[in-house]
């Protein structure tokens, strides 16, 4: 089993590298929105719609993502690596927000109404009286939280598991995803059928937004910037998403804002172009190592006869696991 799931976490790193996301009429997240959708909208009794919602509909996405490798891995074990990989494929995306957020960053130097215009597909934010430096601050800080929420999460889950079956983890990563895409649709003040789904999205990524944090700083060679950014991650009002962003504002030492809601002041002022472009670059190294990282504990799994803590726990500084 481990080397048909090495071979499912490299198949998905490569399609995500050359198509960056399934095409939007068959992308099995698009077909999980339209399970999502029914339920926004306003209801009598909205806290307990919104638990069935978020007990309900990511379980039965990563029922039917389980099912469908276990079946396929009936037929022959290739087949079922090739089913996990593109649910896999599925369910991560780094590509498309490293092409995303290098568009916006660029623009900035020369078009503003195109930097602009790209902003609003990437950062939930109004960029009409926003600077450029504004600008590449939304998109620095949109990369960091997307790394977490869009790539290492359903890696993680799919690592985690793995070591006991391929269907389960390509399951965990369905289900992880499910639960964020529950939270991106529904999990807005203003909706309380959302409340229960945001709660679980905060407890879901409570995790990876800690992983992605130390994959930013080793990649940057930096693991002991990690001590320095505690207070820095607890500006925001999520628990979880200012982990990665505080960590790369201090390793590009730089200004991180959205006005009225946080403040990353790791430098006196916004990134530049030059600066923001190797924030996208430390970004997209981080998530090479995310599913560098999944191979691995693919690879060394039980059931592949190697040792699984030894060959992790020697990649990272051991005063990492002190910090959180």
């Amino acid at each position: 089993m481990s080397v048909t799931a090495v071979v499912a976490v490299v198949a998905a790193a490569v399609l995500d590298r050359v198509f960056a996301e399934p095409p939007a009429s068959v992308h099995p997240v698009a077909l999980f929105g339209r399970l999502v959708a029914p339920f926004d909208r306003e209801w009598s009794h909205p806290t307990a719609v919104g638990a069935l919602a978020a007990l309900g509909l990511p379980a039965f996405a990563a029922g039917i993502v389980a099912a469908a490798t276990w079946s396929a891995s009936t037929v022959s074990p290739w087949v079922g690596a090739g089913v996990a990989a593109l649910a896999l494929f599925s369910t991560t995306s780094l590509q498309m927000l490293l092409d995303a957020t290098e568009t916006v960053v660029s623009a900035t130097a020369s078009d503003m109404d195109t930097a602009r215009r790209e902003l609003r597909a990437l950062a939930g934010r109004d960029p009409v009286t926003l600077s450029a430096g504004e600008i590449r601050s939304a998109a620095v800080e949109s990369a960091a939280e997307n790394l977490a929420d869009g790539l290492v999460a359903p890696l993680l889950a799919f690592a985690l598991v793995v070591p006991f079956s391929l269907p389960l983890a390509t399951g965990a990563a369905a289900w992880v995803k499910g639960v964020n895409t529950l939270d991106s649709m529904l999990g807005y003040h203003h909706k309380p059928v959302g409340r229960v789904p945001a709660k679980l999205d905060d407890a879901t990524m409570w995790l990876p937004a800690r992983v992605s944090a130390v994959l930013l700083a080793v990649v940057a060679g930096s693991p002991g910037v990690l001590g320095r950014v505690r207070s820095l991650a607890r500006r925001p009002a999520s628990p979880n998403s200012g982990w990665p962003m505080a960590t790369l504002a201090a390793l590009l030492g730089t200004r991180l804002e959205k006005p009225d809601h946080y403040l990353l002041d790791a430098g006196t002022d916004f990134p530049d172009t030059e600066t923001a472009a190797r924030g996208v670059r430390l970004v997209s190294r981080a998530g090479l190592s995310a599913f560098a990282l999944a191979g691995a504990v693919a690879w060394f799994s039980p059931e592949s006869g190697s040792t699984l803590s030894p060959a992790l726990v020697a990649l990272v500084p051991v005063e990492v696991f002190t910090w959180f």
